[in-house]
């Protein structure tokens, strides 16, 4: 190991000017990395990562489209009648938009809330409060009548909002009846209607097989709404409303389409300026779990839309403390050292089962370096929807 060497992993937040639809995202990007390597005295290397915000990217593509656009495409597929709308994530930015959307293009709602929480963890009530109430929720169907009798006015930590109360009302202002239920399991919707638009991101292909099975006419997930364009509206082929936000009162920013080109472009550009291969990646949510709120924090489809290939895959790392301690625990300094160095330069193959791997993180690299650059970027004002990832894939031989 170099003895000059006393810094691993590195994750700068680089600034860019305001990104505006149809802005040449690339070469803002690539020139935005050049300009702070250049201003802060630091070098481009091989195997860096850039990764930019899945934000920026719908924004440069303008990718968006409207509540009216939403309650078209709603209506042309599920029929305009009582449609159960099940599942859905409690989020004024990510759902409330498009539940005004599907509200306007049906006669009546049937909202089915999953509980004590829905997918991403976001909590109707305590699972403490359930089980109080002596209520099992894998297999109980409250009304809202029930819900409210048992567990009354129950708000978001975070936002304050009840969101039961919240959903109810913006679909009556939107022109629709609405009936509120709570269950977790899909089937219980069929009661009610035969006619589903599923809304739970990472579960849904199981919802709809299930609601499919138990003879549900029509079933269409999120992700079968605006994954064509409506009235030349934006859209995603492949995630449909899934990974969507609010831009304003009327409008949503869909997840970006088309990545592939963008990053290939950007590593391009970098290798043109300085001869370093490095790898770029788009990234949404990180994929973590707040220990405060027991948040989820994976509301995109994905972390990582689009990434360069030298992306694909998982960590195939040893565990220095378990060498450390079992395999050399009578060694130390320099001979320590270079044990553990040896050991490492050796590793071939994959180390699934080998002890010395134990407890290493064998997730996907667009997995934890989209969680590195979400933290890193933050979702306010940092103004840095450019994350650059230095020494990523260095070890303790590097």
């Amino acid at each position: 190991m170099s003895d000059n060497r006393r810094v691993g992993t590195v994750s700068r937040g680089i600034r860019c000017p305001i990104i505006r639809e149809g802005d040449d995202l690339a070469a803002i990007v690539a020139g935005s990395v050049l300009e702070a390597a250049e201003a802060e005295n630091f070098a481009i290397r091989d195997r860096d990562v850039i990764a930019v915000t899945e934000s920026v990217v719908a924004r440069s593509q303008g990718n968006y489209a409207t509540v009216d656009d939403i309650s078209y495409d709603v209506k042309r597929k599920l029929g305009g009648g009582t449609v159960g709308v099940i599942f859905p994530i409690l989020s004024r930015n990510r759902f409330a938009i498009c539940l005004r959307g599907i509200a306007k293009g049906v006669k009546k709602i049937v909202l089915m809330l999953s509980y004590p929480s829905d997918e991403v963890g976001n909590e109707l009530v305590s699972l403490d409060a359930v089980d109080e109430a002596g209520v099992n929720p894998f297999s109980d169907v409250l009304s809202l009548e029930k819900y409210r009798e048992l567990f009354g006015v129950v708000r978001h930590p975070f936002t304050g909002v009840d969101y039961v109360e919240y959903y109810g009302d913006l679909i009556r202002e939107c022109g629709a009846e609405v009936e509120i239920v709570f269950a977790n399991d899909p089937r219980a919707i069929l009661k009610y209607t035969d006619v589903v638009l599923n809304c739970d991101i990472h579960t849904r292909a199981r919802t709809k097989r299930i609601l499919l099975a138990a003879g549900a006419k029509t079933v269409v997930s999120l992700d079968g709404i605006l994954n064509e364009s409506v009235n030349g509206s934006g859209y995603n082929e492949k995630y449909g409303l899934l990974g969507s936000n609010k831009s304003t009162e009327d409008k949503i920013k869909l997840f970006p389409r088309d990545t592939r080109p963008l990053v290939l472009d950007i590593q391009k550009r970098i290798f043109d300026a300085t001869g370093k291969n490095v790898e770029v990646m788009v990234y949404g949510d990180g994929a973590f779990k707040d220990p405060q709120g027991k948040i989820w924090e994976l509301a995109d489809p994905v972390v990582s839309p689009g990434f360069t290939d030298g992306l694909i895959g998982t960590p195939n790392e040893l565990k220095l403390k378990y060498l450390a301690d079992n395999d050399f625990k009578d060694l130390s300094g320099d001979e320590l050292k270079s044990a553990i160095s040896d050991k490492i330069r050796a590793k071939s193959g994959s180390l699934v089962g080998n002890m010395a791997a134990q407890g290493t993180t064998p997730r996907q690299y667009t997995d934890l370096l989209g969680s590195l650059c979400d933290l890193t970027s933050g979702s306010g004002d940092k103004g840095t929807p450019v994350v650059l990832v230095q020494g990523y894939f260095d070890n303790y031989t590097d």
